[in-house]
């Protein structure tokens, strides 16, 4: 896609837009939530997810994950630095966490997670979860020190393949 001289926001209305036709789209699909998602790299598309949590049988297949993973596919990187999210509705907790360590410049999206928790999908319980101590959360975490249990770490702090992300 070419860029186009819109005002930055006609481009924010423009391709958020897109993202929210590839959410309606995904409905009559039936791959997965009414999500979709765009990334936007000086001007350009240059990527989209949709919703495919049904069909591919993955949790993780959110609209804006599979934008991200395609988009770092396209540029060979797994920094989408100076790029721009777009997504039918607030990002859940994977899929910000997700654009945090794609290093996205911004996030804009449309449908703000009350209205998708008006039609289920609600992350309230997660976000409740997260203030938990590890241990008190629904899947209880349990820290078990093992002795050498930091080699990983160090072999990766020593490795001249290391490559910081």
């Amino acid at each position: 896609m070419s860029p186009h001289p819109f005002s930055p926001s006609q481009q924010d209305e423009f391709f958020l837009r897109r993202a929210l036709e590839l959410a309606r789209e995904n409905v009559e699909r039936g791959d997965g939530g009414p999500f979709g998602a765009v990334i936007v790299q000086d001007e350009h598309i240059i990527a989209e997810g949709w919703n495919k949590v049904i069909a591919a049988r993955d949790p993780t297949a959110h609209a804006e994950i599979e934008a991200i993973r395609a988009a770092c596919q396209r540029i060979q990187h797994f920094h989408l630095q100076g790029a721009t999210l777009y997504a039918s509705s607030e990002p859940c907790p994977l899929c910000l966490a997700a654009a945090y360590w794609a290093r996205v410049a911004r996030i804009v999206y449309a449908n703000d997670r009350n209205e998708a928790a008006a039609v289920g999908f609600c992350d309230d319980d997660l976000y409740e979860e997260f203030h938990l101590p590890p241990e008190s959360r629904r899947i209880p975490c349990q820290h078990l020190k093992l002795t050498h249990a930091n080699a990983p770490f160090e072999a990766w702090r020593t490795s001249p393949r290391r490559q910081d992300y």
